[in-house]
């Protein structure tokens, strides 16, 4: 089992990775918006299914990278570290994205299609297979039992922070773009403090030291 510390630490991150403005988020809120909070919870049930797919991938891959390849959890920490600094550079830049200016006017689609699209919009996210392949090894020690375990332990905590957060984020998607259109500066204080927060757990990422 994973410290509970560890697992707090990584359930910070993965909450960050979800708030941050990417494709399945804009994908969701767009399909909430368009089409009602069942065409987001459909599309959303798409999503997830595509992040146990990662999990599943990464999870065989961890095992066989870490014990066969010696210099492999250096090479992926700074890759870790590396990314989280892209991430949080993306939500200091004054041109961001702004997840809640998408097109409300889409064409609707069918429950079939919504979820497909959900699913292929997540399974096609660098975002989601970077996370995974970059942070992963960081809290996974062999001391710590199964390679494979650990891995279905952390991915199995980011998919209920993912989707606890995209439900909320369904329920309320019109209220939420409606009071940060309303209100941009909220916006802004958002993406700071989440690019603060990424440049910190970068900088602890790039320092710390496999036990």
């Amino acid at each position: 089992m994973i410290p509970i510390n560890e697992l707090l630490f990584f359930a910070l991150a993965a909450f960050l990775l979800v708030i941050s403005p990417g494709p399945n988020m804009i994908y969701v809120i767009s399909r909430t918006l368009s089409q009602g909070k069942i065409s987001g919870l459909i599309s959303l049930a798409g999503v997830i299914c595509g992040f146990f797919f990662h999990i599943v991938l990464v999870s065989f891959g961890l095992t066989a990278i870490l014990f066969a390849v010696p210099y492999a959890y250096l090479v992926l920490k700074f890759a870790g570290t590396a990314y989280l600094l892209f991430l949080a550079y993306q939500a200091f830049r004054p041109k961001g994205k702004d997840v809640f200016k998408v097109n409300a006017h889409a064409p609707h689609d069918s429950r079939k299609k919504l979820f497909m699209v959900g699913f292929l919009t997540n399974v096609l996210n660098p975002k989601v297979a970077f996370f995974y392949l970059s942070l992963f090894p960081q809290f996974i020690k062999p001391e710590y039992g199964s390679v494979w375990v650990q891995s279905l332990e952390l991915g199995a905590l980011q998919v209920l922070i993912s989707s606890s957060v995209n439900f909320m984020i369904v329920i309320s998607a019109a209220g939420i773009a409606t009071f940060f259109n309303k209100n941009p500066l909220w916006l802004k204080a958002q993406k700071w403090l989440m690019g603060s927060v990424l440049t910190c757990l970068a900088i602890k990422m790039a320092f710390s030291h496999p036990k």
